[in-house]
């Protein structure tokens, strides 16, 4: 196969990384495959080359809207055609990347696990030429992975479309067992997974114990200069974190869910360009972003679970350069991860109480509400009913994992354009500026079917293909819509509750103990082994992390806080054998060298110091004895 040629081609790269090369040539010879990369690894390619080398098109599964959206902008620059369907999505504009799909020579295509379940993809999906399957963050799929995500279980039904295609399941964090589970879940025909060691040679994991984490990460981040990311767990820490770093002179962007597309694009350029030295973020930033040196990631807060940890710190040195991730821990810590637990799992009567309340909200009937979808507001229904945001947003995450309801949060309309004057009427419009006439071309180019129906469009690509900025664009859209030469709709953000069942009673849900008992206590499990890892002064940072994730017996990093504070201590403990030692023999008489033992060190220590000082020519040993040398 042609591998390389492709790499080089369409990448620029002359060699694969790691084990790129293992998975791109199992998956090419038609083996269900598991690849387990870490952060930073290079999956994308391992599922892009070979769908390059081989006819037919990609389905890419991935539960990562904003991930999705920014590789099909990043294949479409390099001139390969590639389409997205994800929640939120009109069933016009669906249509239209499917039949673009079917009849536009498309090589890859991303969808959200949940649209697996609408009868309308998987009717379209039968008429396309498909290769292989791809399945990102592959541990969703499993019970035991730190994200479980039921959609993740429709994949199943492709399988049975599409029986004799490969898998190629992609991870960067999985546990032994969640490997396992894995390929039983997604029906491997037989094992046949490939890892690299998590091991990041470059990456010095550390943790300070402090009670002042504001005054530890400004001296922190006058230790190590560059480029720097700070996670905190809540939206309002972003800015309150950011806001202080600009005030000691640092400059710094704060970055959540929350913001609107334009902000977060323009905040994301400020950091990538160097603008902005630190992004102070939740989690939702960092995933596909291409920054290679990044110095240093903080973590204020502790993250959920080690899997969660390991992900966004692992985004430090890309480049293989010397990075640090480090953790600021202190002892309200304790308490703040104590309440965790009951607030992302709360109790079943509290779950029960918020589904009664969300039916009422939208004035549903029992027995209706089956596939009714309705944009949805946290705060307000949480001020209605007088209920505590974070847990309430838990109890819709539980009810969305038991099947009631599928509630998306912040959802993304994309925006959509359509023209409404024909080929011929458009190519006779007069006078338009050029900027006018460059926007129109990147969309005849990119988009089909525009003068049928509406198509959604991705700003940031169109952006980046005719050097305009999203504003201009929108400027221009707007003027060409007024001018009646096209429609456009313009994105829309906002979180969306679709009612998967006909509406029951509260009194009436099950809890199954695999959605809840089972999903609480290994939450807790994650959560004790993030503590466990905080608090921890004994092992290697790097070595607990890697026996964690199956990689026994990981030699020392030798640069973590613990490592050189034993190091410190194996040099007090040194010196201070030197100082007893030298005060034994300071009568300058000769000692049987058994007398050593009562000076209370390890013999394997004092061997080394008695070394240490025959080299430096202080003392001779004569067979049994020893002196000082005169």
């Amino acid at each position: 196969m042609r591998y390389k040629e492709i790499l080089k081609q369409y990448w620029g790269y002359d060699e694969f990384r790691g084990i790129q090369r293992e998975i791109i040539e199992s998956i090419g010879a038609g083996r269900d495959t598991l690849g387990l990369m870490p952060t930073g690894g290079g999956k994308s390619i391992t599922f892009q080359v070979p769908a390059l080398a081989t006819e037919g098109l990609c389905i890419v599964v991935t539960p990562l809207i904003a991930l999705m959206k920014d590789q099909v902008a990043n294949l479409r620059s390099r001139g390969i055609k590639a389409a997205a369907i994800y929640s939120g999505m009109k069933t016009s504009e669906i249509i239209t990347a499917l039949e673009n799909c079917i009849f536009g020579d498309y090589k890859f295509l991303y969808i959200s696990p949940e649209r697996l379940s609408s009868d309308l993809f998987l009717n379209k999906i039968q008429k396309i030429k498909v290769c292989f399957i791809t399945v990102d963050e592959a541990h969703c799929i499993s019970q035991w992975g730190h994200d479980f995500r039921p959609a993740y279980r429709r994949i199943g039904e492709l399988r049975n479309l599409f029986p004799n295609l490969p898998v190629l399941a992609l991870t960067a964090t999985a546990t032994p067992e969640v490997v396992k589970d894995i390929q039983q879940q997604l029906g491997f025909k037989a094992e046949n997974s490939y890892s690299m060691s998590f091991e990041r040679k470059n990456l010095v994991y550390v943790v300070r114990n402090t009670e002042n984490k504001a005054k530890e990460l400004l001296h922190i981040l006058g230790k190590v200069h560059g480029s720097a990311i700070v996670y905190t767990l809540n939206r309002e820490k972003t800015k309150e974190v950011c806001d202080f770093l600009i005030s000691q002179g640092i400059t710094a962007e704060f970055y959540h869910a929350g913001l609107s597309p334009e902000v977060k694009d323009k905040r994301e350029e400020a950091w990538k360009s160097g603008k902005a030295r630190v992004m102070v973020s939740t989690n939702a930033f960092g995933m596909g972003i291409d920054k290679p040196d990044v110095r240093l990631v903080v973590h204020i807060d502790q993250p959920s679970s080690i899997e969660a940890y390991f992900q966004e710190a692992g985004r430090a040195g890309r480049d293989g350069n010397l990075a640090y991730a480090v953790t600021l821990f202190g002892h309200s810590d304790k308490q703040t991860v104590a309440r965790r637990l009951e607030d992302n799992y709360p109790p079943q009567e509290f779950i029960r109480e918020i589904y009664d309340e969300l039916c009422y909200y939208y004035s549903m009937a029992l027995g209706d509400g089956l596939n009714c979808t309705f944009e949805f507001s946290l705060s307000d229904f949480c001020k209605k009913y007088h209920r505590p945001m974070h847990r309430t947003d838990s109890a819709l995450r539980m009810l969305t994992r038991m099947g009631y309801i599928e509630y998306v949060e912040e959802m993304e309309y994309a925006s959509r354009v359509r023209f409404i004057v024909d080929k011929d009427s458009l190519f006779h419009f007069r006078g338009l500026p050029a900027d006018y006439e460059l926007l129109i071309n990147a969309l005849l180019r990119n988009y089909s079917g525009l003068f049928t129906d509406y198509a959604f469009i991705d700003e940031r690509f169109l952006s980046r293909v005719t050097k305009l900025t999203r504003h201009r664009m929108y400027e221009i859209l707007v003027s060409l819509t007024n001018k009646r030469i096209v429609s456009y709709a313009p994105s829309k953000r906002c979180p969306i509750v679709t009612f998967t069942r006909h509406r029951v009673l509260g009194s009436e849900l099950r809890f199954t103990r695999e959605v809840y008992d089972e999903r609480k206590a290994m939450y807790g499990e994650r959560l004790n082994a993030m503590m466990h890892y905080v608090t921890g002064d004994t092992v290697c940072r790097s070595s607990s992390l890697l026996a964690y994730f199956g990689e026994k017996n990981a030699d020392p990093c030798g640069r973590c806080d613990v490592c050189m504070s034993k190091r410190a201590r194996t040099v007090a403990s040194s010196q201070a054998g030197r100082e007893a030692l030298l005060a034994l023999l300071a009568d300058n008489a000769l000692h049987n060298i058994n007398e050593l033992d009562t000076l209370s060190l390890p013999r394997a220590d004092m061997n080394i110091i008695l070394r240490e000082l025959c080299d430096e020519e202080i003392i001779i040993v004569e067979g049994e004895n020893i002196r000082l040398k005169k």
